[in-house]
């Protein structure tokens, strides 16, 4: 039987049960991949580590603390008056990975420093969060496994690493409050 649409073209049951078949199959194929690219999404425990928010009012001045962001260490320091000036006017010259100070914090917070607490080198953990360990010639991190030194803005100073101390994506949500993962807020919190 066929039947007649347009000009020399006509529709055959043959077209249509061929036509219906391919659909039908196309479907079957996508229920039945679906479940393996769902799998390649992030697990809930994943995205439950990828942003980190932290309370910055416990941290008094010229103090550091380390939290944990993507299972990696993240150096928060609440920088005194006299490291932003010496991170202000150290000469661009004068650095192995030139950057200024205020392209590592945010505008008018420049109080706050946060850093990937992982040395660019070999991938060690600097020194220099605690009070009373080594912070190098620089007083910022000191990596003992190879003498890196980087100073009170996590730039690289002296030694093999190639690069600054890596400035993760955070916000701050509000006054005291920061939100490491995110380069911008996008709700209201």
């Amino acid at each position: 039987m066929t039947k007649a649409t347009a000009p020399g073209k006509t529709i055959t049951r043959r077209n249509f049960l061929t036509l219906t078949a391919g659909a039908v199959g196309a479907i079957g194929t996508a229920k039945l991949i679906w479940p393996f690219i769902n799998s390649m999404n992030p697990s809930a425990d994943v995205l439950a580590q990828s942003t980190t928010d932290v309370d910055l009012s416990p941290i008094a001045e010229g103090q550091g603390i380390t939290v944990i962001w993507r299972g990696k260490p993240i150096f928060i320091r609440h920088r005194t008056k006299q490291e932003i000036a010496e991170a202000e006017r150290t000469p661009m010259a004068d650095l192995l990975d030139p950057q200024p100070d205020s392209d590592r914090v945010k505008k008018g917070k420049d109080q706050w420093l946060v850093l990937i607490g992982i040395c660019t080198h070999l991938g060690c953990i600097p020194t220099g969060q605690a009070p009373n360990s080594n912070r190098g010639k620089y007083d910022g991190w000191y990596c003992p496994c190879h003498g890196s030194l980087y100073d009170t803005s996590g730039r690289v100073r002296r030694g093999p690493a190639p690069t600054n101390l890596v400035v993760p994506p955070y916000v701050f949500t509000d006054g005291s409050n920061i939100r490491i993962g995110v380069e911008e807020e996008t709700t209201n919190v």
